[in-house]
């Protein structure tokens, strides 16, 4: 079993803190780089796997927490779409004029709490037992769905409670790292996660009372950079709100309307 630690070391050497993949190993200079927040990973991989074969216009994924990734855009890494897991970032994009358009909610994100030990059935009046030693949780300086974790608790009247278990990801990939190696007893994620089909046979999850957090509107922006870039950044931007592109978002748990 992998330990927290370990795990940590792992992260801070790169090998879970930007995950890129392609769409298409042939990537064209014509290619775009689609930034997302971790919790959208699977979804965007599936999305734009689609968008590339109806448009011959290849993609790589880059992942990591909305606002490591804003951090970057913001320094000038050369992603051309922002998929972000709240509107805070991309408005904050927009507002520094990197934006080619102002930003747009795609989806409604649901917060679960997850568990890949078989014996534990997740509830939030689990989470004080003595016997879960670690609860894991993104870091919500940066991960959005770790704000919404932190109301939940707070709703619940659990956080000072619980406070000393909380074990932070850097980015809701992290988060279910700690998950899934059982570091972690139990966790807050993404429903997009456990809905994965690597995944979704893993352990057990609840989804959480959504009116114990706040809505989470994840938002996307085309980053400004040039002609054929916008161009290419823009058909993705139009597929990912098309019919077909909004019912991948659906299967992965997202609400299209809030």
């Amino acid at each position: 079993m992998l330990s927290i630690k370990n795990i940590c070391i792992l992260f801070k050497s790169g090998l879970l803190f930007i995950l890129i993949s392609s769409c298409n190993s042939n990537t064209s200079s014509n290619g775009i780089i689609i930034a997302t927040a971790a919790n959208m990973q699977p979804a965007i991989t599936e999305i734009s796997s689609s968008f590339s074969k109806k448009t011959g216009i290849n993609c790589k994924i880059v992942v990591s927490s909305s606002g490591k990734l804003t951090a970057q855009i913001k320094e000038g890494a050369p992603y051309n779409v922002f998929v972000s897991a709240n509107m805070k970032y991309p408005r904050e994009i927009y507002s520094q004029k990197l934006g080619l358009t102002s930003p747009k909610i795609y989806g409604y994100g649901k917060l679960v709490l997850w568990s890949a030990i078989d014996s534990i059935t997740p509830s939030t009046s689990l989470l004080t037992n003595s016997k879960i030693k670690h609860i894991a949780i993104a870091n919500p300086k940066t991960a959005p769905y770790g704000t919404a974790a932190i109301e939940v608790l707070e709703h619940y009247n659990l956080y000072d409670s619980i406070a000393s278990k909380l074990v932070y990801g850097e980015s809701i990939s992290q988060t279910n790292q700690f998950i899934l190696s059982k570091s972690a007893s139990i966790g807050f994620t993404a429903m997009s996660v456990v809905l994965d089909e690597k995944i979704k046979k893993i352990g057990k999850w609840v989804a959480l009372d959504s009116t114990a957090y706040s809505p989470i509107a994840q938002g996307v922006i085309i980053i400004n950079q040039n002609i054929v870039k916008n161009k290419n950044a823009t058909a993705f931007y139009e597929y990912l709100f098309s019919k077909e592109g909004q019912e991948i978002v659906k299967k992965y748990g997202y609400s299209i309307n809030e």
